[in-house]
């Protein structure tokens, strides 16, 4: 993914799902760590904490991998269908407690993704955002 630079000097990252390690979790578990979505202009918002969804200010610090998804798979019109359900999600997970195990920054990507009906879906769940960020997931250079 090309890397657009913003005023504000933070990379941007256009239909991406994006992943940076937890400190001493990861380490522990590797496929263990922090993930959020961006909307078409790249920024990223994040399920960052209880009641909490932070746009381009990571829970924890700068993302480190990034899975470009393709929009032509979003069912409707395309960026305006994909921002909408970032937002929607976003402001969803907004009135949400946060829950390490079974309500967190995975559980907000994947309600994106099924609100936006991304490649037909509305399966997505934490387990195959991980699985398929890990397998298709590259590392930002």
């Amino acid at each position: 993914v090309s890397q657009e630079h913003g005023s504000s000097g933070s990379s941007r990252y256009p239909f991406c799902i994006v992943w940076t390690p937890i400190p001493i979790l990861t380490w522990v578990l590797p496929f263990i760590g922090h993930m959020g979505i961006c909307t078409s202009a790249g920024v990223i918002r994040d399920f960052a904490g209880s009641y909490f969804v932070s746009e381009d200010n990571m829970g924890f610090g700068r993302p480190t991998k990034y899975w470009k998804l393709d929009v032509d798979k979003v069912c409707g019109n395309g960026a305006a269908t994909w921002d909408k359900a970032v937002h929607d999600a976003s402001e969803e997970y907004k009135c949400r407690p946060h829950n390490l195990c079974f309500d967190n920054c995975h559980s907000h990507v994947a309600m994106a993704l099924n609100l936006m009906r991304y490649d037909n879906s509305t399966s997505w769940n934490m387990v195959n955002l991980c699985v398929l960020s890990l397998t298709h997931g590259k590392h930002v250079r």
